[in-house]
């Protein structure tokens, strides 16, 4: 007949309960220290305590207004794309005119010239072509030489620059009147497109050249931050 085991824990088992209800934690199952949230404290919501030195450093002399964590949609749309633009410039801060058209990647022909190049080019295509429709050239391209954002720096860095603020403040305006609903007909494809699609682009569009200004930046001189 086998033995009734149900009643008789592990005796090792036992003693770790001997005088408490729980047996003891080992440290790694013992979770961090824990904080009550703002407001939100009396429907018990609780958070992680991440020390200051755990989150990535600053850029230095970081100008940036701070990302809304709440709002309507416009609000929001517009502030990470302003927030994007400004990290752009930011990456580009302090690097000396000559060394702003360095290609420090190789293979890649990308630097932070050809960057401020492609990124006055893309302001240019999505908010004044394609939504607003205004009969303007396309920047730094030709059906010949595709690429001339990257590949063509011969011009002045700093007029660059000028360029695209330029672009920035045109594509603001743009925005400031029109509604997110709005729609344009996409060159590419003949089917609509709202200017709400077209703030999301943007916004991914800086969102992945800021990581490639990072990295150019700091092969540049070595300075980093967020």
């Amino acid at each position: 007949m086998p033995r009734d085991t149900s009643a008789a824990p592990d005796s090792r088992r036992a003693q770790l309960h001997v005088g408490s209800e729980q047996p003891p934690l080992r440290r790694r199952d013992r979770a961090p220290p824990l904080c009550r949230v703002g407001p939100r404290q009396e429907a018990g919501i609780i958070a992680r305590v991440i020390p200051e030195d755990s989150y990535s450093p600053v850029w230095t002399n970081d100008t940036r207004s701070p990302l809304p964590l709440v709002g309507e949609e416009r609000e929001m749309l517009t502030a990470f794309l302003e927030w994007h633009r400004a990290t752009f410039e930011l990456k580009c801060s302090g690097v000396p005119a000559e060394r702003l058209s360095e290609q420090p990647v190789p293979p890649s022909t990308m630097s932070l010239h050809g960057l401020v190049r492609h990124l006055a080019a893309v302001e240019r295509w999505w908010f004044r072509i394609q939504f607003a429709g205004e009969d303007v050239p396309l920047l730094y391209y030709s059906d010949d030489d595709p690429d001339q954002d990257f590949d063509s720096l011969d011009g002045d860095v700093a007029q660059a620059f000028e360029v695209w603020r330029t672009e920035c403040d045109r594509a603001r305006e743009i925005v400031r009147n029109a509604g997110l609903d709005d729609t344009a007909i996409q060159r590419r494809t003949s089917e609509p497109i709202s200017l709400r699609r077209i703030l999301v682009t943007m916004i991914a569009e800086y969102a992945r050249h800021d990581g490639h200004a990072d990295l150019l930046r700091e092969r540049i001189d070595g300075a980093t931050g967020y």
